[in-house]
């Protein structure tokens, strides 16, 4: 007599799982780190339109610079209120420096423009850098020239136009702008060179320290060279043009 043996149940096989491609792996590390990035800049900037800058990268580069080379590496840097300044101080930045500043989001297209084509001829052109885009390069960058740092240079300057808004921005710059050997900043140039606060300073002393702006370390404030005279009266008649209520319309 035949037994029907009951053989017991076997489960189907289970598929074996998926393993992550080095691409997908790749891509998610990518995103995540986009994400970090863009939520870390945000608070990191948010921050700042709050706390004192009171040391930048550019400032450490020049602190380095200065114990390779021997010589005193003190950095001179006094962070003040820009309602603690003279009014000249803003008026005489925005002269010189970026007239369109109360009115661009942070980039003047024109200057940019004729930079480039002046740079096409072999030349260069002075002032195609707002002192938004000034800022950021200072406070979050690496000095260098290279497309991503220049990617996010235009990225840090619409997030300080967006979160900091101008007044902000301008009292940054009057604080980090380097002015002199070691020197930052309207009220640390102001007691090395005119041995007076920011607050009291006039119209010409105010012009010079913006006339050295492009290259403080070729021209000096203590010592003016006979351009940096001239350059000196011409920013003056600027600021006169303009008025001093120019910048209460940031």
């Amino acid at each position: 007599m035949a037994v029907n043996r009951i053989r017991p149940n076997t489960p189907a096989s289970a598929p074996l799982p998926k393993t992550k491609s080095w691409k997908s792996i790749l891509t998610r590390f990518v995103l995540k780190s986009i994400l970090y990035f863009l939520v870390g800049s945000v608070i990191w900037v948010t921050v700042l339109k709050f706390v004192p800058v009171w040391f930048t990268p550019f400032m450490l580069v020049r602190k380095v610079e200065a114990i390779a080379d021997g010589r005193s590496s003190k950095i001179y840097s006094d962070w003040t209120s820009i309602d603690d300044m003279s009014k000249e101080a803003p008026l005489s930045v925005v002269a010189s420096e970026d007239q369109l500043f109360p009115e661009h989001w942070g980039f003047d297209f024109k200057a940019m423009g004729n930079a480039f084509q002046y740079n096409l001829k072999g030349k260069k052109i002075r002032g195609a850098s707002t002192i938004s885009q000034q800022v950021a390069k200072n406070v979050f960058l690496w000095q260098g020239r290279s497309y991503v740092r220049k990617a996010l240079e235009v990225y840090f300057t619409l997030l300080i136009e967006v979160i900091w808004g101008k007044e902000r921005i301008l009292e940054v710059y009057l604080n980090v702008a380097e002015t002199g050997n070691m020197t930052f900043g309207y009220e640390a140039a102001a007691q090395r060179f005119f041995q007076k606060s920011s607050a009291n300073l006039t119209r010409i002393e105010a012009a010079r320290i913006a006339a050295v702006l492009p290259s403080p370390l070729r021209f000096s404030i203590k010592n003016p060279s006979s351009y940096t005279l001239r350059r000196t009266q011409q920013i003056a008649r600027q600021m006169r043009m303009l008025g001093r209520d120019y910048t209460a319309k940031l």
